[in-house]
């Protein structure tokens, strides 16, 4: 089958492509942005369709020849008028498909019980219902939490349960739910490209247990070896405050956190497993969900990274490309542009560069960045918690502390683009040059500034510059030259002294924030 991948840049599309490729499909990715698969390793074997949902001629091309059409796209953390633009984005994708003759969508939404949804569950039903009211006929599959290294999800449950011993805990951790593993989900899927038979209806799908939130820290607390969790459950804490708390604890910035939450409200346990006559279980059974944290841990323990949560754009954050420099003319540019030598060849220079940001730091002042990140958190940013997809690669994409990568010329150039909230658009670009012989590494800073509190926010940070830019270009260049690639994950550079730029107890914490420990879920 010619299968159509919307959401590919995020976390279940990327994972679904190869899964499809496996299968033996061909495939079509459907991108706002063409550039974001441009490394991703499947990326020679697929066509690549850049198209926005809403745009029903360019969704129409993205969809002519195509058999099966996978709509992956759901706004989390989309502001107020998120549930209008999902209703729009499906109802033209809907179209576009009928008039393509496209012979079934598959569409992957949230388990819920009947009882009042919140905003996003409410939200993914009518986008169901949608598909299911429109001429093409559908598959709604609809899971509960999924259960996979890199998930959101889990990413909460592990961080919850290691940092905290002794949780007091809203009244939702006693709702009933269905976990499922992130392999059953894509087994799910895949098949449905190959199940011949007209359907058109919705499925409940989850894993063989039923647990309360409670339940599955315990039972994560066991397999991650740590001591017993006391939860003690309290009536007071509101959803809004409890997404905030769990924006304070985990990785897991609050305006994501709050749709999850809101979710884990209603009882989600599967009603009926009539998908079993379409896609028969597998003979082993579905994966339970001790085995599902088993096999996520094991993921994140041996940096196996495909995909994460942070995979997906974020929402509200800036997607502008660099400006032309220097012929631009859009108005102000300010630059802090600094070089150095180094006595290291290009290629020592450049695994340092590449393994920056995470559990290897900044190189300069981590506490002044740590200050940084955790200031973005009060405002709603991401913060400096959502580490690195892999300890030592980057691929255009990727989500790097509070920075995307927007740009990787391996050996020469790393640029990553600025998510943090900011009066204005940052760049921070990372160079490998050879002048006269010799190995040079490059830095430049770049911010475009939105109106008057822009200028403000630049001139204010000026001083600070050359401590913070400063100490970077001499640390980068200092570890280059002792030869020390950081280490995985923590601990100082190989045949290194602890680096310079961290302090003693710098580390992350038990259960890790960076690269080998923030681990996307794998089949």
């Amino acid at each position: 089958m010619r299968c159509l991948v919307t959401g590919a840049t995020g976390y279940i599309g990327g994972r679904l492509v190869p899964e499809l490729l496996a299968a033996g499909h061909r495939v079509r990715c459907m991108a706002r942005s063409a550039g974001r698969l441009r490394d991703q390793p499947w990326a020679s074997r697929v066509e690549v369709a850049e198209a926005d949902a809403t745009d029903p001629e360019r969704t129409g091309i993205a969809l002519d020849g195509v058999d099966v059409a996978y709509y992956l796209i759901h706004t989390m953390g989309g502001g107020r008028d998120f549930a209008a633009a999902d209703r729009a984005a499906a109802t033209a994708f809907a179209a576009a498909a009928e008039r393509a003759g496209v012979r079934r969508i598959v569409y992957l939404g949230g388990l819920a019980s009947d009882e009042e949804l919140s905003p996003h569950m409410r939200s993914r039903a009518e986008v169901g219902e949608i598909f299911l009211r429109s001429a093409v006929p559908t598959v709604v599959l609809r899971a509960s939490v999924i259960i996979g290294s890199g998930s959101a999800s889990f990413e909460m449950l592990r961080y919850l349960t290691e940092r905290l011993p002794v949780m007091t805990t809203p009244r939702w951790v006693g709702t009933r739910t269905q976990p499922i593993a992130i392999r059953d989900v894509l087994r799910y899927l895949v098949a449905w490209a190959g199940v011949e038979e007209e359907v058109d209806r919705a499925f409940d799908i989850g894993g063989p247990d039923v647990l309360t939130y409670a339940d599955m820290m315990r039972v994560y607390a066991g397999v991650a070896g740590l001591p017993r969790r006391l939860i003690i459950p309290v009536p007071l804490l509101s959803p809004g405050l409890s997404s905030h708390w769990v924006g304070l604890v985990t990785p897991v910035p609050a305006a994501l956190a709050r749709p999850l939450v809101e979710s884990l409200r209603n009882e989600a346990v599967c009603r009926e497993h009539d998908i079993a006559r379409h896609v028969p279980d597998p003979p082993g059974g579905l994966i339970g969900f001790r085995q599902a944290v088993e096999l996520a841990l094991r993921r994140i323990r041996e940096a196996e990274v495909l995909t994460r949560w942070s995979s997906a754009s974020t929402p509200g954050a800036p997607s502008d490309p660099l400006p032309t420099d220097p012929g631009w003319a859009g108005g102000s540019l300010y630059r802090d542009a600094r070089a150095r030598r180094v006595d290291a060849s290009p290629q020592a220079l450049w695994a340092v560069v590449e393994a920056i940001g995470g559990e290897t730091g900044w190189y300069s002042l981590p506490v002044a960045w740590r200050l940084r990140g955790f200031l973005d958190r009060l405002v709603g940013g991401v913060g400096l918690r959502r580490g690195r997809r892999d300890p030592h690669r980057l691929r255009v994409g990727d989500s790097l502390d509070f920075w995307r990568v927007e740009e990787v010329e391996p050996g020469r150039l790393l640029r990553l683009r600025a998510e943090m909230r900011l009066p204005g658009l940052a760049w921070l670009e990372l160079r490998v040059l050879r002048h006269e012989g010799r190995t040079v590494y490059g830095q430049r800073a770049i911010f475009h500034p939105r109106g008057l509190a822009g200028h403000l926010y630049w001139w204010a940070v000026t001083p600070f510059h050359s401590l913070i830019f400063g100490s970077m270009l001499r640390n980068v260049a200092a570890t280059a030259e002792r030869g020390g690639v950081p280490a995985l994950p923590g601990g100082p550079p190989r045949g290194a002294s602890a680096p310079p730029w961290r302090e003693p107890g710098d580390g992350a914490p038990t259960g890790g924030e960076g690269p080998g420990r923030q681990q996307a879920a794998g089949p």
